[in-house]
Parts: C-alpha cells; structure tokens; sequence
C-alpha cells in the first residue's frame, strides 16, 4: 500500500467512525479501503470503499497539484475508457482532492470483498479503450461459441465494460 492510500484511508476511517457513524445511508458489512491506486497523469488514481459510497478517488501526485473545486464545481477528466466528472472534496486532513460517485448508496452490496471486487473491475475498465474493449469483446464471442459447440455451459449475455459501470452486473 502507497503512501497516498494509507492517508486516503487513515482520513475516511476517522469520517466513518465520527460523522458517518450510526447513519441509515452506510452498509456495516463494508469498511473504508482503498483499491488499485495508480499514478496517472502526475496525480495518483483508485477507488475508495466506504460504508456509504465506491468513488473513483483523483489524488494531487508529487509534482502536480489539483485544482481545488468549490462546492458547486466540477471538472471533466478523460481517461481511456472516457469522460468522467469529479467534484471536490476539500477534507482538511486530506487536501485537495477530486472524486467521482460510481455506486451510492451501497446498501445492497452484501460483502466487503465483493464490493472490493467491483472497485478492482472498475479500475481496470477505466483504463480500456474502445479498441480493446471491442478486441475483449470479439475474443470472448467466440470463446463462447466454442463452449456453445462442446455442450459446455454458456453465458446468456457477455458482460460489456459498458455495462458494468451502468450497473448492469448488478441485474439492474
């Protein structure tokens, strides 16, 4: 674990256990964690897990600031796989920082490891371009065609990296 997911954590365990402990919005099977982190771009990106919310998390790298957002503010980044729109989350222990909402509230998820696992494959999606995405694609038609042919269970619907992040491996 990096320096910047230690102080991630450290700063929303203290938010868990204060401000958002006892609240109906948090799930008590999760914990705060942070996933997959990596530099990109000179800033540091992964995903945070806590009991009320799975964010992509935008950290400032060592030589490249974030810009601080007011509390109305936004700003768009482009990562691989597209657009995505981050707000500001200016916690003074933390420092600047920028986050995007993916699932909340996460009421639903039943496990911490699979919440855990859903950050992982969130992680990897965002870093696919179309190309590979449809490369991904191709292959997995006919790997399931090659099943369909032996007999071998199949199934229905290949999961798309589109469809994970609307949700839809959720079966919703």
């Amino acid at each position: 674990m990096n320096v910047v997911e230690q102080k991630l954590e450290a700063v929303f365990r203290d938010i868990a256990e204060t401000r958002m402990a006892g609240l109906p919005i948090c799930n008590s099977a999760l914990r705060v964690q942070a996933v997959g982190f990596r530099e990109w771009q000179e800033h540091w990106v992964g995903v945070l897990v806590t009991p009320w919310t799975i964010s992509l998390a935008l950290m400032p790298g060592d030589k490249a600031p974030l810009k601080t957002l007011g509390p109305d503010e936004k700003m768009t980044w482009e990562f691989p796989s597209g657009k995505y729109e981050f707000m500001g989350l200016n916690e003074p222990a933390l420092g600047t920082c920028q986050t995007c909402s993916l699932i909340s509230p996460v009421i639903d998820i039943g496990r911490h490891e699979d919440a855990v696992d859903v950050a992982r494959q969130v992680m990897d999606a965002l870093f696919v371009t179309d190309e590979t995405d449809a490369k991904r694609d191709a292959d997995r038609k006919q790997m399931v065609e090659a099943a369909r042919l032996k007999g071998e269970p199949v199934l229905d619907k290949p999961l798309s990296r589109r469809d994970f992040l609307r949700g839809s491996f959720l079966g919703t």
